[in-house]
């Protein structure tokens, strides 16, 4: 994905690209604090490696979808993001007063009404109706609301939506039903709603999309592998337009207990809101959350035929493995310098332009920067 490169902004080039204002944004200009959309570059040392140019290739963004501890706006929650505030508190949903962790990012008060009929809404798992909630959310931001899906050739549009967990509840619930009264009182709906693909097959369903259509399941990375894996999807020609991202829902007492036998868990019940604090010297643990994130990727060509509000373009993206240990990373940083050298390389990028990188320890920042220095002679840390 594309982000801020130096602190000098400059107006995204995709701006000639984008289309005539939609009823969303029309809904943006009026609020009083407006978010625009920018992209910066810095001119780099070395010639960046060839981007692609192809319009039928090149993916963009053009939707954004959530469930969140702060609604199921995105401006709302970028609001909230900008002004500081924690959706960490204390778990209420049952009672987790015996648990040595007891807080989390819990959805409270979530409703599914208009995106979900009642029926359905009540017998889904939360990891499904927040997919579903997210994923139309996500089309309406990209105008292209249900009376709008006539721009869609249904055939090439694709649902990749993954889950690491699936439907935790509906799976615990069919397990506590069978010890207790036995496999005549499993529901039906136990194995396809603890499945982990689908939340992509039922959104599919909904809106009749015929594309690519499945999940993936890679722990904390499962968005970027469902983010990945739809743009190549496009960009091989195989879809015009992908909605991708991820869900979970796995804050119930089976859930909370597997992480605490995990010792995974940051323990801060005293203080929730800065129990998270992954490059802190006293971190204990990271915070169990809930929700979804979902994106409309498309082929630059195809938003642009429809008049698509252009969010972001995504550039490339790499996938490997570490090799290592099943939660470690590798102590030479060696599996992480190497995928983000694969993704530049598939974006076109040169190191010299990237400013923001994401690490999970210390050390490993260390030995990163040590890689990614010696083997491009990059000036900057990562």
């Amino acid at each position: 994905m594309q982000a801020l490169h130096s602190p000098t902004l400059r107006t995204s080039p995709l701006d000639p690209l984008r289309g005539p204002n939609n009823a969303a944004a029309k809904r943006r200009a009026s609020s009083a604090k407006r978010v625009f959309f920018v992209s910066a570059t810095l001119a780099p040392k070395v010639s960046a490696p060839q981007r692609q140019k192809d319009p039928k290739k090149r993916v963009v963004i053009t939707g954004m979808g959530l469930a969140s501890v702060f609604g199921n706006d995105v401006e709302g929650y970028y609001e909230k993001l900008l002004a500081g505030e924690s959706g960490i508190t204390p778990i209420d949903r049952f009672d987790a007063s015996k648990f040595p962790t007891r807080f989390g990012g819990q959805i409270r008060g979530f409703s599914a009404e208009g995106y979900i009929d009642g029926k359905n809404d009540r017998r889904l798992d939360d990891c499904l109706r927040y997919c579903i909630v997210a994923g139309k959310k996500a089309l309406e931001n990209a105008d292209l609301a249900p009376d709008n899906h006539s721009k869609i050739d249904k055939e090439r549009a694709g649902v990749l939506v993954g889950s690491g967990m699936g439907g935790l509840t509906v799976f615990s619930d069919g397990v506590q039903a069978l010890i207790e009264k036995g496999h005549r009182k499993i529901t039906p709906f136990f194995i396809p709603y603890a499945i982990t693909n689908m939340g992509s097959a039922l959104l599919g369903i909904d809106l009749g999309f015929m594309g690519p259509n499945y999940s993936i399941s890679t722990a904390c990375a499962t968005s970027n592998y469902c983010f990945y894996a739809a743009a190549n999807h496009i960009r091989r020609g195989e879809a015009d337009l992908m909605i991708a991202g991820g869900t979970e829902a796995a804050i119930i007492p089976i859930g909370l207990g597997g992480f605490v036998a995990c010792r995974a868990l940051s323990q801060r019940n005293d203080d929730p809101k800065t129990a998270s604090r992954p490059w802190d010297k006293d971190r204990d643990g990271f915070v169990m959350g809930e929700g979804a994130g979902v994106l409309v990727m498309e082929s630059l060509e195809h938003a642009m035929k429809r008049g698509a509000p252009i969010i972001a373009e995504y550039l490339g993206g790499a996938v490997n493995c570490d090799a290592y240990h099943m939660t470690d990373p590798r102590s030479d940083g060696l599996g992480v310098s190497t995928c983000i050298q694969s993704s530049l390389e598939d974006a076109g990028v040169s190191p010299e332009e990237i400013v923001v990188g994401h690490c999970c320890q210390r050390f490993l920042l260390g030995c990163l920067t040590l890689h990614l220095h010696q083997e491009h002679r990059c000036s900057r840390n990562f």
